[in-house]
């Protein structure tokens, strides 16, 4: 029968120090160690334009990777002009049309070719200038297959490369280091192909065309060793 009395003991009836007694024999549980947080991949460089010629440039743009406006992909083929090259448009000295090539390094030259398309060129030390002739599309895809009018080849050749992208002529001696440009250098040097380059009637069997070995992008395949 109830007594109108609660038969359990109330914390203040047992006191501090018996409810002290209480906590100190609950079993201590181990505190967790923190998880181990992954280091952060570094973040890619920017490429350096002013560490070397034509020839050493060209090698070192194959697997960086080149945004215009936020499209634009991985590098996968390239040229190199030097000064003393026949080949080269700053061979025969400084005009109007390629004033870019005697200017400093990690800035654009745009020349038409033939009339039809445009040609998009890192200008390097030395005056000298690396051509770019293809790169893997990554990004901005939607946007570059409709200035090409489709996906085949998208940017698989040098004019085909300026058309996906937007480069033109107004984009001639503008720095690279700066929108609406963007390289970063690559991670690690990837295997390269090595071989003559394409289109040209002067020096033509110099091996100074480079591309990304097994690429699928590439605007030719290269001659086999």
């Amino acid at each position: 029968m109830s007594t109108g009395r609660s038969d359990r003991t109330s914390p203040e009836a047992l006191g501090a120090g018996a409810a002290t007694d209480r906590l100190e024999t609950l079993p201590a549980f181990p505190v967790p160690a923190a998880f181990p947080v992954p280091a952060a991949s570094p973040a890619p460089a920017a490429f350096p334009f002013d560490d070397g010629d034509a020839v050493v440039t060209a090698e070192r743009l194959i697997g960086a990777r080149f945004l215009f406006d936020g499209a634009g992909g991985i590098i996968v083929e390239t040229e190199a002009y030097l000064r003393d090259d026949p080949a080269s448009h700053s061979f025969r000295g400084p005009t109007r049309a390629n004033a870019a090539m005697f200017g400093p390094p990690g800035h654009a030259y745009v020349y038409r070719s033939y009339g039809l398309h445009w040609c998009f060129n890192v200008v390097c030390a030395g005056h000298g200038a690396v051509l770019l002739r293809a790169l893997a599309p990554e990004t901005g895809l939607e946007a570059m297959a409709t200035r090409r009018g489709g996906t085949s080849r998208l940017c698989s050749g040098p004019g085909r490369l300026t058309q996906a992208l937007g480069i033109e002529g107004r984009h001639d001696g503008l720095d690279l280091r700066l929108p609406p440009f963007r390289f970063l250098e690559r991670a690690e040097r990837p295997e390269i192909v090595i071989g003559p380059r394409i289109g040209i009637t002067r020096a033509a069997d110099m091996p100074l065309r480079f591309g990304l070995a097994g690429s699928p992008f590439l605007s030719r395949p290269f001659p086999r060793p």
